[in-house]
């Protein structure tokens, strides 16, 4: 014969949810179990991916200026630099550019948003009152990313638009273009855990900011994005050639233009696992290190 036993709910053990079941002497609570756990965790996920969602519409300001400053992007190289980029191989240079803006617009908007919008919440108070709540750890930071991840794809089709407009012209397969897109939600949910880690260690929205740019401006620039590797001076060409923006664009815009693909595609999604491997724990450590600090 069952009974329950209401206790209440303990700091960080948000599996519980403030409530145990006994069944049976010896027997593994009902809320412990490890399906319990895990719908309790996915239940808290959703919550705050709906919170992130419904900022999205009350505060637009936040997906208007990101689109527009991808946009500035786009007018900006493809009509005042354009002229003087030549990628030869018979590409126009317009459609050589959109899988760069791509990239960047998804990299860009992914470590931003995740980390300003964690700073921003730590500053109010907002982590210590969820922290308080009987709800799961992961789902805090899984729901902001998850939030920051339809953004993003929202932005990506915002940005497609805007390159059709100014001459884009893909000739990738229905099936390529799927693959692209797979690969930029990776990149972004990727880097969306990179800007929670750095938004949750730095706590300030402003410094979160610069902190994001210092290391994403030379990993965008010194790639593929904008100009074709080849054109840059052999020391700087090296790098470029091997780190995970060039590959992300290198595959994006194969598959947008129906080229070959070959293994850079394999290559680009090794990058964003590893990033996600390293940036997934540090972000939880630097959760549970932001409750004890003032």
């Amino acid at each position: 014969m069952s009974t329950t036993e209401r206790r209440p709910a303990e700091p960080g053990r948000g599996a519980d949810r403030g409530e145990r079941a006994v069944d049976a002497p010896g027997a593994m609570p009902r809320r412990e179990r490890p399906s319990k756990r895990l719908y309790w965790m996915w239940h808290d996920t959703m919550v705050i991916a709906e919170r992130g969602l419904r900022q999205t519409t009350r505060i637009p300001e936040l997906l208007v200026f990101a689109t527009v400053q991808s946009a500035m992007f786009v007018l900006l190289f493809r009509y005042v630099f354009g002229g003087a980029i030549h990628v030869g191989k018979g590409i126009s240079y317009v459609n050589y550019l959109m899988a760069g803006i791509f990239v960047q617009t998804v990299a860009f908007g992914a470590t931003a948003g995740t980390g300003i919008g964690l700073a921003d919440d730590l500053q109010k108070g907002l982590v210590d009152r969820f922290r308080s709540l009987p709800m799961s750890r992961m789902a805090v930071l899984l729901g902001r990313t998850l939030a920051d991840l339809a953004r993003n794809g929202l932005t990506v089709i915002v940005m497609l638009l805007v390159g059709l407009a100014v001459g884009f012209r893909p000739e990738g397969s229905p099936l390529g273009w799927l693959a692209a897109v797979g690969l930029m939600l990776i990149l972004s949910f990727s880097f969306s855990w990179v800007g929670a880690a750095i938004g949750l260690a730095v706590r300030n929205p402003e410094a979160v900011q610069a902190a994001g740019l210092i290391w994403l401006f030379p990993l965008t620039f010194a790639s593929s994005a904008f100009v074709p590797i080849a054109t840059m001076p052999s020391w700087l060409r090296v790098f470029a050639e091997n780190q995970p923006i060039t590959k992300l664009v290198d595959a994006v815009r194969a598959w947008a233009l129906g080229q070959p693909v070959g293994s850079t595609a394999w290559i680009a999604l090794a990058w964003c696992l590893g990033i996600l491997a390293v940036a997934m724990p540090l972000a939880v450590r630097f959760y549970r290190r932001a409750a004890t600090l003032k």
